[in-house]
């Protein structure tokens, strides 16, 4: 080869190499600009928004079944509780004030699709100032407190807690679902073993129900937790009270026990606000994980009648 020949040959690898790098150059920006980008402070205003609207609309899937309530309850007490939940409900729509005055810890659920690109600041971010923007302008009660021990109000009901999942996609799913102290205190984990079985888990379930008794202001939504480990089936718990009431649990199995705990539950006699009836529970929902062949972790997180959450998709 002469060296004309070589000379040429290496400005060739030269260009191949500048187009090569072009080519990944335009893929990278092609990359970046496909990315759906939502700005920082719509998603504060979105959670402010769903904060309050969540404090004072209950859901229409609540209203019904406090009138579906109406049928089978026996009680005259009972009756008369349940209408006026509906009441209270209504009034808090009409005046759009708090159903409840515990307004509750701002417990927030998200759905990052991997598309999405949060502009003018962090996610986290916009949701604490979301929720401190909501329940300032909403005159929402202010319940954290900065330490557990020493017991100092933070005044903007901030930290959330928030729960964040990874999906495909280009949207950001945000739920804000306020948790009251007095049903939350009524949740609980047990570490069961793999014998106790089906029935082990419905008469944990119960069991916790009825010690319960009427501190989470039934008519309660019972979320249980199956499997997982010892963290993850206290949030499979709360994550069964986003779902509605008259949804079904998509595997018969579960659907049926869903179905099962709920009779049991109603036939405590608990009833609305523990008052005595036969409406002790509005529904019943489980959700499951995969788990250890050592373990049957169970959870259950009670939500009170109110059991409040909104969402909006960005």
């Amino acid at each position: 080869m002469s060296f004309g020949e070589f000379g040429v040959l290496q400005c060739l690898d030269s260009s191949i190499r500048k187009i090569r790098y072009s080519i990944r150059e335009i893929r990278l920006k092609k990359e970046v600009t496909l990315a759906k980008e939502i700005p920082y402070q719509k998603i504060v205003d979105t959670v402010a928004q769903l904060s309050i609207d969540a404090n004072c609309l209950i859901g229409d899937d609540i209203i019904n079944a406090f009138k579906n309530g109406l049928k089978i309850e026996e009680s005259p007490t009972g009756k008369d509780i349940l209408n006026q939940l509906i009441e209270n409900a209504e009034i808090a729509k009409k005046e759009m004030i708090p159903a409840c005055q515990d307004t509750g810890f701002a417990v927030v659920f998200l759905e990052v699709g991997s598309g999405v690109k949060i502009t003018g600041g962090e996610l986290f971010d916009a949701i604490n100032a979301g929720v401190s923007k909501g329940y300032k302008e909403g005159f929402l009660r202010k319940s954290i407190v900065s330490d557990p021990l020493r017991r100092k109000n933070t005044g903007d009901n901030t930290p959330a807690v928030i729960h964040t999942e990874i999906v495909p996609g280009d949207n950001l799913r945000i739920t804000v679902a306020p948790k009251g102290g007095g049903s939350e205190n009524m949740s609980e984990v047990k570490m069961l073993t793999p014998a106790a079985g089906a029935e082990g888990i419905k008469n944990f379930v119960v069991d916790r129900v009825l010690r319960s008794k009427a501190n989470p202001c039934p008519p309660v939504l019972v979320g249980v937790g199956i499997g997982g480990t010892f963290e993850k089936v206290a949030y499979l718990a709360k994550k069964a009270l986003l779902r509605d009431i008259g949804s079904v649990h998509a595997d018969p199995f579960y659907a049926e026990m869903e179905k099962d705990l709920l009779e049991r539950i109603n036939k405590t006699g608990i009833g609305p606000q523990g008052f005595g009836g036969r409406v002790t529970a509005l529904a019943v929902f489980i959700e499951t994980y995969p788990c250890h062949i050592a373990s049957l972790p169970a959870a259950v997180n009670i939500n009170c009648h109110a059991a409040r959450h909104k969402s909006a998709v960005l």
